[in-house]
């Protein structure tokens, strides 16, 4: 990506990463969407919604935050997947100018320790962000928790948000701008994503099998797009396959008479649409690889890396 020369790099101007982590399921993707100010970065209700690290970007008059939205750290180790989804995330904490630990409001658990501990390896400046606290019917109940949870200067401070709502994020967005080293923009201003629309229709798949699917196959389906192009008519044709693990999985994607398939498929398409600014063109295939998800090479295959 090419900076905007008329960005400004000199002064007060910060940029620099800023890593969002924390244990599944606590709201990173719906964070770094409220922040960026797009939703780009998928979000569903099962854990390994996210399964990549995904960059977005914040540009402010006082700098630029390259969000980095990482898997959900876990105690869980036993496939290759879970072992990827882990190092995925602490590479981006080894490498971030700020950690932003994410956890549930008036919730700690044994992964959120584990994510904490991952933090203190790490020498850069670290913030909490409290998040769900709509769902506090007493605020005032938080403050033991506080109390027991940030009490001791690990944290350089501490935010209750409502990510979903977008409630305290711009006081979070301010600390982490203050905390990032005085530099150049890297992105010109109306960017908010370094990763390519091949990347994001991906994404975007994999989001409507996690919502519609994910009782039956929360982690046993991953996508590949075979083909992108945009045609002369200005459309851009996209062929994906659906991979999953065995063959009873895909009778359940494609569905009776091919309705689920079709529904994921429109839904999907629909996303594509709004997010892309064009018409979309998306047929999808259903395709089985034995035990992807315990395959390094067929991690790797699948665009699962480091």
């Amino acid at each position: 990506m090419t900076p905007d020369p008329a960005k400004p790099g000199e002064g007060d101007f910060r940029c620099g990463t800023a890593a969002i982590v924390g244990r599944p399921n606590v709201g990173k993707s719906t964070l770094v969407n409220a922040l960026v100010g797009q939703r780009f970065s998928i979000a569903g209700p099962k854990p390994q919604t996210t399964r990549h690290r995904i960059l977005g970007i914040v540009t402010r008059a006082q700098g630029q935050i390259l969000l980095l939205d990482t898997p959900g750290l876990h105690a869980d180790g036993a496939r290759a997947l879970n072992r990827q989804l882990n190092r995925a995330a602490r590479n981006a904490i080894a490498e971030a100018d700020v950690g932003v630990q994410l956890i549930e409001a008036g919730r700690w658990t044994v992964e959120d320790q584990l994510v904490r501990n991952q933090l203190a390896d790490s020498a850069q400046p670290r913030l909490l962000a409290l998040n769900k606290v709509d769902a506090q019917k007493d605020k005032k109940q938080l403050l033991p928790f506080l109390e027991k949870v940030a009490n001791d200067g690990f944290y350089a401070d501490v935010f209750l948000i409502s990510a979903r709502r977008r409630d305290g994020i711009e006081a979070l967005e301010r600390a982490i701008i203050d905390l990032l080293p005085v530099a150049p923009a890297q992105f010109v201003d109306d960017e908010f994503t370094d990763r390519s629309e091949r990347f994001l229709a991906t994404e975007l798949i994999r989001e409507q099998l996690m919502l519609r699917l994910a009782q039956e196959l929360p982690y046993a389906v991953t996508v590949e797009i075979e083909t992108f192009a945009d045609r002369e008519d200005g459309v851009a044709e996209i062929n994906a396959a659906i991979w999953v693990e065995r063959e009873g999985q895909k009778a359940i994607v494609i569905g009776k008479g091919g309705e689920q398939l079709k529904t994921i498929g429109s839904a999907a398409r629909q996303a594509m649409i709004k997010l892309f600014g064009r018409r979309v063109f998306l047929k999808l295939w259903v395709k089985v690889r034995e035990n992807w998800s315990d395959d390094e090479a067929a991690l790797h295959l699948f665009g699962y890396s480091d």
